[in-house]
Parts: structure tokens; C-alpha cells; sequence
């Protein structure tokens, strides 16, 4: 049961907000975000003023019921009433549940996605060029714009790890899930007698950091320069044009060596740094305010494994919830991508929900 004195709290700031944007004395800084505030808490307000008076319209018909006085009628009415009241409050109680979870303020966000071939050799490589594929058909149905950062291929055709920056609308929020070890069953082309192998690529999704989110410090980086290379270190070209970049604080380090201008490198070399840093932020408050609690959904750590692809079975299992689909090859199209991240918003949102006070 939610407390009434947060639910009093939410109805007195929609009061408070209603009455500052009306008389027009809000800061011109702070309106827009006024705004959003209010627009957010109107779409709960009046489910907000109903579970506050439930109490009270529940006891009225409860002494409807059992007044003496009460036509059987009338009775019967109120008793159906009641029985209305209390569903209709139980769903009331969801919502409002749900509107008070903490906000993840990186939800909105674009995000910066890396896949790496993990173990398995070059069909971890085979697999992680399939996961990017996969990512790509997801962006052009859901016309979000996928733009490559950096890239470097294997001997076989896949690849051995793939940044890139997702852009659109609440991005994050829709593939924050991603992060972990997916895993592979199948029979690589190169396997003559029909064997199954396991391999995995690992997929990181880290909110793009903005220069109002991070501050980096230039005394705070040590940036070294070196030449290029390519597979099996032929010359790529003859500058030192790859950068390095060392993070000294935290030891996060980035390499980008897929432009010719050292600059260019430099500047997407930071990108991905400003965005792990934000990351690594978020990830200590987070351990440290829920240091008691590991959600069953996972911590986004990329050394977890999330999913299966079974391709003799043609079925594909998250097993952070235990949900399991025989679509894989309309999973690999982008097509039910949707409908698992849904499930795996409602699992997560129950658990927060069973913390929620």
C-alpha cells in the first residue's frame, strides 16, 4: 500500500506548479523544465485525488450496505459499487506505483552501443557481425539513426569489435537491456561434420554523455599518439594518427585509430570516454545506494550472460526472466525485438515496484 502522505505530496506539487506557471513568474531557465513537470504529473493527478478518497467512498457505501434502514435495492447497487471501487483502486495503485519509481535520467538519452567478439574465435567474430546487423534493422524500422565510430573486422568476414552511436528518441531506455554476454549455439560453416559450437560476443550500451554531464579535466587525460594498423599490423598509413587516451582518475582508456586525421580520432576518442565515464558515475551511486540488492535483471555488467541464440532449435531465451521465443530468425530481422523488451520493462519495473515503500 502507498503511503498517503506521497500521494498528498504529488497532488500539492501539481497544485504548487499549476499556480507558479499561471502567474507567469517562473525563470525562463526553468520553464520549459516546469513544464514537462507539470504535463507529467497531470497524466497521474486524477488517479492521484481517487486513491486519496478511497478510503472515504468505500466507507459511504459500507454504510449503505449495512444500514438497516437501506432498500435491498439500493443495497445491492452500493455493493456493486464497492466492488468497482476496489478493483478500480487496485489498478489505480499500480499506476501510481509505477509513476513514483525512481527516473532513470539517462532513459532520453542517444546511446553509444559496442559489441565485441568473446570466446569462440572467429565464429564469436561471425556472431558479433550478425548482433550488429541485427542492431542496424532494428534502427531502419524504428527509423533511428545508427551512425559507425569505430570499427575493426576479423579474417573471416565478422567482426572483432564495433562501436557505434544510436540516435532518436528515449534510445536508451529501449536498449539499456542489451548490455551482457550473448551467447550462440550453432554449426559454423567451417565445422565439416555438422557439430554444434558455443561461442559469445559481448554488448556494452552506454548513455551518450554531454559536456553539461561530464566535465573532463585536460590535466585528468594522458593522450598517446602511434600509426595505425591494420589486420596483422600492415600499415594503415604513415602519420601517428591513432590516439589513445587515458583517463588517469578511473584507468578508463580509449583507442581510435579508424580516421586519418588525429583530430578527428581525438574527437571520437572522447565521445566514447565521456560516455564511460558517465557510466562508471552511474554505476558507483547506483552499487552504493542498492549495495542489499542485485536485481534479477541484471546489473548491465557486459561479463553477464543475458541471452541465448539456439539455431538448431530456432529459439531464442533471455534468461534474466526466463522468457524464451522460437522466432529466432524473425528475432535476428528486428522483428519481435519490441516485444521482449517489454516484458523485460515489466519485470524490472514489478521489482522496483516490490522495493517501492
Amino acid at each position: 500500500m502507498i503511503p498517503l502522505s506521497k500521494v498528498e505530496e504529488l497532488i500539492l506539487k501539481h497544485a504548487s506548479l499549476e499556480k507558479e506557471l499561471s502567474s507567469n513568474t517562473v525563470e525562463k531557465n526553468k520553464f520549459a523544465r516546469k513544464s514537462k513537470e507539470y504535463a507529467d504529473l497531470n497524466e497521474i493527478i486524477e488517479i492521484a485525488n481517487l486513491y486519496k478518497n478511497f478510503e472515504k467512498n468505500k466507507k459511504d457505501l459500507e454504510n449503505i450496505i449495512n444500514e438497516s434502514k437501506s432498500e435491498d435495492e439500493i443495497k445491492e447497487l452500493a455493493k456493486t459499487e464497492l466492488n468497482n471501487l476496489i478493483s478500480e483502486n487496485k489498478n489505480h495503485e499500480k499506476k501510481l506505483k509505477i509513476y513514483l519509481l525512481p527516473k532513470d535520467e539517462a532513459d532520453s538519452k542517444n546511446a553509444i552501443i559496442e559489441i565485441r567478439a568473446g570466446t569462440g574465435g572467429l565464429e564469436a567474430s561471425l556472431f558479433a557481425g550478425d548482433l550488429y546487423k541485427m542492431y542496424e534493422k532494428i534502427c531502419n524500422k524504428k527509423k533511428w539513426s545508427i551512425d559507425l565510430i569505430s570499427i575493426s573486422k576479423s579474417e573471416a568476414g565478422g567482426l572483432k569489435e564495433v562501436i557505434s552511436l544510436i540516435k532518436g528518441k528515449n534510445i536508451y531506455s529501449s536498449l539499456k537491456y542489451e548490455s551482457g554476454v550473448h551467447r550462440v549455439q550453432r554449426v559454423p560453416d567451417t565445422e565439416t561434420q555438422g557439430r554444434v559450437h558455443t561461442s559469445a560476443a559481448t554488448v556494452a550500451v552506454l548513455p551518450e554523455a554531454e559536456d553539461v554531464d561530464v566535465k573532463i579535466d585536460e590535466k585528468d587525460l594522458r593522450i598517446d599518439v602511434f600509426r595505425s594498423s591494420g589486420p596483422g599490423g600492415q600499415s594503415v598509413n604513415t602519420t601517428d594518427s591513432a590516439v589513445r587516451i587515458t583517463h588517469l582518475p578511473t584507468g578508463i582508456v580509449v583507442s581510435q585509430q579508424d580516421e586519418k586525421s588525429q583530430i578527428r580520432n581525438k574527437e571520437k576518442g572522447l565521445k566514447i570516454l565521456r560516455s564511460r565515464i558517465y557510466e562508471y558515475e552511474r554505476k558507483k551511486m547506483d552499487d552504493e545506494r542498492s549495495k542489499y540488492r542485485k536485481s534479477k535483471i541484471g546489473t548491465g555488467d557486459r561479463s553477464e550472460r543475458i541471452r541465448t541464440y539456439n539455431y538448431p532449435q530456432g529459439r531464442i531465451t533471455d534468461h534474466r526472466i526466463n522468457l524464451t521465443f522460437h522466432k529466432l530468425e524473425e528475432f535476428m530481422e528486428g522483428e519481435i525485438f519490441d516485444e521482449l523488451i517489454e516484458n523485460l520493462v515489466l519485470r524490472s519495473q514489478e521489482e522496483e515496484i516490490n522495493q517501492l515503500v
